[in-house]
């Protein structure tokens, strides 16, 4: 499975978010469609990621107050990012390596979508399903030994 098919299974709605917008904005946006990174867009290019894990770090760091902090004070900057062709197993590698659970999925300079670890789990586990009940309809369906 490559990171396309997660993209074309999930949809391709995408949330973005300019780098100077507040930060305490991103994190409405972000509890209204119950998702957990926005994509920042500086001038039509990706400029960073925010996730929640900034937004955390960033409450700490401010007891508790956002303030109009802005999301260019506190956004992933150089995120993992994924081609559309690469295998699922590559990303979920990348994805644990650089203990990230959003990444961009980009062909060129156009931004496809955002996968996420619950998706690529998502997708791991349709699949393995889908093959475990192919196997099992075949061990089903064996031809009978003719000599026995």
């Amino acid at each position: 499975m490559i990171v396309s098919e997660i993209l074309r299974i999930k949809g391709n709605a995408l949330y973005t978010a300019p780098p100077g917008n507040a930060v305490s904005n991103a994190v409405r946006v972000m509890a209204e469609n119950d998702i957990g990174s926005l994509v920042v867009m500086d001038n039509g290019r990706m400029a960073g990621m925010l996730t929640f894990r900034e937004v955390l770090q960033a409450l700490d760091q401010r007891g508790g107050q956002l303030g109009d902090l802005k999301i260019s004070e506190i956004m992933v900057r150089d995120p993992a990012q994924a081609s559309p062709h690469l295998e699922v197993m590559e990303l979920r590698r990348i994805m644990l390596e650089r203990h990230a659970r959003y990444v961009p999925v980009i062909d060129g300079s156009t931004l496809l979508g955002v996968v996420s670890f619950h998706d690529v789990a998502k997708a791991v586990y349709e699949e393995a399903s889908f093959e475990n009940k192919m196997l099992k309809s075949y061990i089903k369906n064996w031809p009978e030994d003719e000599n026995t």
